[in-house]
């Protein structure tokens, strides 16, 4: 999903948005131990996508104090 479009979603689904990637974050991370993971990369497409979310929450608790 693209930054623009996290942007326009509201404070529940991005909660909502991470807390699965984290979920699957979790479990690739344990497919890789196992090396039953293909695409390591999306590993590191989820943790990015986590960083944006995290950062749009951060933003927006700024700008309403």
């Amino acid at each position: 999903m693209k930054f623009k479009e996290l942007k326009t979603k509201s404070k529940e689904e991005l909660s909502r948005i991470l807390a699965e990637n984290k979920d699957k974050v979790r479990d690739l991370r344990f497919k890789a131990a196992n090396n039953q993971l293909k695409n390591v990369k999306e590993i590191g497409k989820l943790k990015r996508q986590i960083a944006q979310v995290l950062t749009i929450n951060n933003q927006s608790d700024n700008i309403v104090k």
